[in-house]
């Protein structure tokens, strides 16, 4: 079979995997429509953080971030730690779902890994999170913003 590339954004902060997009390949304006699509239900963030691949580096990207004030903060090549948490992520991505699957065409493995997304964010508990999931987290956090934007307004 042909090999997948999966696009994995995960945000730092409440460890929730926003999207892991599965194709054969990806290239900077996919990944800009990608970044499009969660900043609709997210926001924009104030940084991205990638590796050095030509899809990161694509002037597309250059210019989407340029565009809405981000941040891009490519890590340096061969040092995988300095984007550490995404790199565990990872981990535990390929040994809980992509070495359990023996995908039959990309319909499939983006319907397992779907699954898979799903119960990260919605069914596990992360210690770092005081042991609530990432969706619980980042709901708990939309909660508080919402009510100190609401206590700004007020005062």
């Amino acid at each position: 079979g042909r090999r997948l590339k999966i696009l994995a954004l995960v945000d730092d902060f409440t460890k929730e995997a926003l999207d892991l997009v599965v194709a054969h390949s990806i290239c900077g304006e996919q990944v800009v429509r990608i970044l499009d699509a969660v900043v609709q239900f997210r926001g924009y963030p104030a940084a991205v953080r990638t590796d050095q691949g030509p899809e990161f580096t694509s002037k597309a990207l250059d210019q989407w971030a340029y565009k809405h004030g981000v941040q891009l903060k490519l890590i340096q090549p061969g040092k995988p730690t300095q984007n550490a948490y995404i790199e565990s992520f990872n981990g535990k991505f390929r040994d809980e779902c992509l070495n359990e699957h023996w995908f039959e065409d990309l319909a499939h493995a983006r319907k397992e890994i779907a699954n898979w997304r799903q119960d990260y964010n919605e069914v596990r508990p992360h210690q770092s999170l005081n042991y609530q999931t990432p969706a619980e987290y980042a709901a708990d956090h939309r909660v508080t913003e919402n009510e100190e934007d609401k206590q700004n307004k007020v005062d």
